[in-house]
């Protein structure tokens, strides 16, 4: 093993431990509140399924490119690399619209009259859990032509496998399968476009706002922000980092798609872009939940 693919194993490996590690203390925590209702926010439900959408987007491809960086090559067969495939596309649709659903979730919260009738049902845990049901339902249902598309590395000697990814190939569309991946992408394009909406929406709310109590946080002294301005900065970093990372790797893809033999470093920095959001995102909600710094200094108190 040279250097360089000794330096990337290890990078791949960092990354990937490091975000199951944050993905799965925030399941524990917001499954934890959903159970018990300690101080249970709506939110939980929608943020527990970002994190299982991420944990899935890490263990499909996070650790099969940690394993092939260390030059292990061909430890899947066909419909293991189907499955990898299938359940990496299917954790990033779920992780886009969730985002999708906070940001939302949050426009509407701050300002009702954009869909009273929403903004009535977003408080039931009932009508957020059918949403994402329904969000899980119809991600599992139209990724099932990664099947179609991907076969094992030792399939490749089929004239029509041309890009291969040293542990899977990926089958070089037609032009009826260049259509179907642009229509494949064409929602997710819709989901940025309403992110950016809300993003917006949210942040002229805030602005607005903040100039009317401008005068009553004088004469308070209050110079913090409030809940909401916390929540929505946070659900904004969370989508602007979503939209840089899922922007740079729908055009990687895309091209890898399209064009035959990307080459291994083009795949290498696909997947590395890939699993940015879902090792970075855990730990800005864990540094923006003042719940979990309470119960970190609850127990520090206890055991002093």
């Amino acid at each position: 093993m040279d250097v360089g693919n000794l330096e990337l194993g290890i990078l791949f490996l960092a990354q990937t431990g490091v975000g199951i590690f944050g993905n799965f203390f925030l399941f524990c925590f917001y499954s934890f509140s959903l159970l018990t209702g300690y101080k249970v926010k709506p939110t939980d439900l929608i943020l527990n399924q970002l994190v299982l959408a991420n944990s899935l987007v890490l263990l499909s491809k996070g650790i099969t490119q940690t394993i092939v960086a260390f030059r292990w090559k061909y430890f899947l067969d066909d419909a293991g690399c189907k499955l990898i495939f299938y359940f990496h596309r299917v954790g990033t649709g779920v992780s886009i619209r969730t985002v999708c659903l906070l940001n939302g979730f949050q426009a509407i919260k701050l300002n009702p009259s954009i869909c009273r009738w929403i903004y009535f049902r977003i408080k039931s845990l009932k009508f957020l859990g059918f949403c994402c049901f329904l969000c899980w339902v119809l991600h599992l249902l139209i990724n099932l032509f990664i099947a179609i598309l991907v076969s094992g590395p030792l399939n490749s000697k089929n004239s029509t496998v041309e890009n291969n990814y040293e542990y899977c190939s990926w089958i070089k569309p037609d032009s009826q399968l260049s259509v179907y991946t642009v229509l494949y992408y064409s929602p997710d394009l819709l989901s940025l476009v309403f992110m950016a909406w809300a993003s917006g929406s949210m942040v002229l709310v805030l602005h607005r706002h903040k100039q009317r109590v401008q005068h009553i946080h004088s004469h308070t002294h209050s110079s913090g922000p409030s809940h909401e301005a916390r929540a929505t900065r946070t659900i904004l970093i969370l989508v602007i980092s979503f939209a840089a990372f899922y922007f740079v790797y729908t055009i990687l893809t895309i091209w890898m798609t399209l064009v035959a033999h990307p080459g291994q470093w083009n795949v290498n920095i696909s997947v590395f872009v890939a699993s940015c959001f879902p090792s970075f995102s855990p730990f800005v909600l864990i540094l923006s939940d003042a719940r979990i710094s309470q119960l970190c200094f609850a127990y520090r108190a206890e055991t002093i």
